[in-house]
């Protein structure tokens, strides 16, 4: 028998080296992690050379299992380049897309696009997972991610998704009748605020604008969420006053459950941007998706 293995094997032992993880890559390959576990071990045995450590917590490349990645990262990037250029001769686009999201921009820009993207293309099979880090998408093994344009690298291409995002200071009515209306940014400070936190750890601070210039303002309260269907909530309970996207609390807004404060400070807008690495052929399957997501803006 060849001690040579084919590339399906070296595509797992990738994933596998990538997520360090043989649950998150097998998810990813549609396979069992102990039918994973079990092929890395045969090719481990084929080669004469562990490939992986293993403990009962974790999943680590050996020094020969980075010098085997580092080798073939690339060349399986330009096999999947290759196949991507022949799909694209196909009439109509298919294939797996897998996409890491903001989960703000999953709500304000997918929700509403996912049911009719799913009709108009039944051969793409749309993997979207949410996620606020900044996930590396290529070590990650995603086609492409969606953030704002701040959080992107410079070595991305960028196209803009949906409508300009702005940010709402809002509260419950029964909250402003007993703790009173904050008239500017500083009088947050002398209110009880629903904190935003990064996945960092960090927490965000709140941006203004007057006469052209920026204000950022550190808020404390009774929470700190860093969902901001949970920060909507909360407020429209009365737990304090919160920062979300406009987008997300419009419906809330327009039937009085929420308030907005501070109008004639609000920062400009922001956009979302739909991104991928520079060098990789754009796969048909994110071409038909992206055309589709601005021909809904």
């Amino acid at each position: 028998m060849s001690k040579h293995p084919d590339l399906s094997e070296l595509d797992a032992f990738a994933a596998v080296a990538r997520h360090r993880s043989f649950r998150k890559a097998a998810d990813e390959r549609g396979v069992s992690a102990s039918a994973l576990s079990h092929a890395m071990r045969a090719l481990e045995a084929r080669l004469g050379v562990r490939l992986l450590n293993r403990t009962t917590r974790s999943v680590t490349p050996t020094e020969a299992g980075h010098q085997l990645l580092a080798t073939l990262a690339p060349t399986l990037q330009q096999v999947a380049d290759a196949l991507a250029q022949l799909t694209s001769l196909q009439d109509v686009p298919t294939g797996k897309l897998r996409l890491n999201v903001a989960r703000p921009a999953a709500r304000a820009i997918f929700a509403k696009v996912l049911g009719p993207f799913v009709a108009r293309y039944p051969r793409i099979q749309l993997d979207l997972v949410t996620d606020d880090g900044l996930t590396d998408i290529v070590s990650g093994g995603f086609d492409a991610g969606v953030r704002f344009g701040e959080s992107l690298a410079g070595d991305m291409i960028a196209v803009p998704v949906g409508s300009p995002q702005s940010f709402v200071t809002v509260a419950a009515p029964t909250y402003l009748a007993a703790k009173g209306v904050a008239q500017a940014p500083r009088d947050l400070l002398d209110h009880a605020c629903i904190a935003r936190r990064f996945p960092s750890g960090k927490l965000y601070a709140w941006e203004y604008q007057a006469d052209g210039q920026p204000i950022r303002l550190s808020v404390t309260g009774p929470l700190i969420l860093e969902d901001d269907a949970l920060m909507i909530q909360a407020a429209k309970d009365g737990a304090g006053i919160a920062y979300v996207y406009e987008e997300l609390a419009r419906d809330d807004l327009r039937n009085g459950h929420l308030t907005e404060l501070l109008a004639h400070w609000k920062a400009p807008p922001s956009r979302f941007f739909l991104y991928y690495p520079s060098r990789r052929h754009v796969p048909p399957a994110l071409k038909a998706l992206i055309e589709f997501i601005r021909a809904d803006d």
